[in-house]
């Protein structure tokens, strides 16, 4: 668990899967993504996410805001398993509840997601990555101090070519003695 001053960072529990099913049936939130989620799909996910956590001991922690104990969505860090040229790297992503974007939640989130990465995992380098047209996205990975990686830029293998989201955009944000 990793605690900031307004958010607690924390495994699932079963009743964040409705409110994150929600999320994954807002448009708002799902522009940048190929379809919204259903609520197998949502649960599905949320699976992934707490199967990642008890394998690895990091993950996509459920982001609980301190002030009414409410899920409000997830930000953290995993494992790249997808063929890419960030095949095995560990990412950070994050995902919103809308009502909750524009309040600062996510860079407190990723800020303490990057630090538990560098200084209790030790990690040499953490990227992150999304579609070109997700503004929002990459503009917190600049806030963040992460660098932009054009090398790594890749296209999702799970999207068919010619896709419009099927291009990425990376960025890599690297300890003193790790590499981008």
């Amino acid at each position: 668990m990793i605690e900031t001053q307004r958010l607690i960072l924390r495994p699932w529990r079963d009743d964040d899967l409705a409110p994150f099913a929600a999320m994954g049936r807002d448009p708002r939130v799902m522009a940048h993504f190929p379809t919204l989620m259903n609520e197998v799909q949502s649960k599905a996910m949320a699976v992934r996410i707490m199967n990642h956590i008890g394998v690895h001991k990091f993950g996509a922690w459920a982001m609980e805001r301190k002030s009414d104990r409410r899920f409000i969505g997830f930000c953290g860090l995993s494992r790249v398993e997808f063929q890419a040229p960030v095949k095995d790297e560990i990412e950070i992503g994050w995902r919103l509840a809308h009502q909750y974007w524009g309040q600062g939640y996510v860079h407190e989130a990723a800020h303490a997601s990057l630090a538990h990465g560098f200084e209790t995992l030790a990690l040499p380098r953490i990227v992150s990555f999304t579609v070109p047209g997700n503004t929002r996205s990459w503009g917190l990975m600049q806030r963040l101090g992460m660098d932009r990686a054009e090398a790594l830029d890749f296209e999702h293998p799970a999207l068919p070519p010619g896709h419009p989201l099927r291009p990425h955009v990376v960025y890599v944000k690297a300890t003193q003695s790790g590499g981008s």
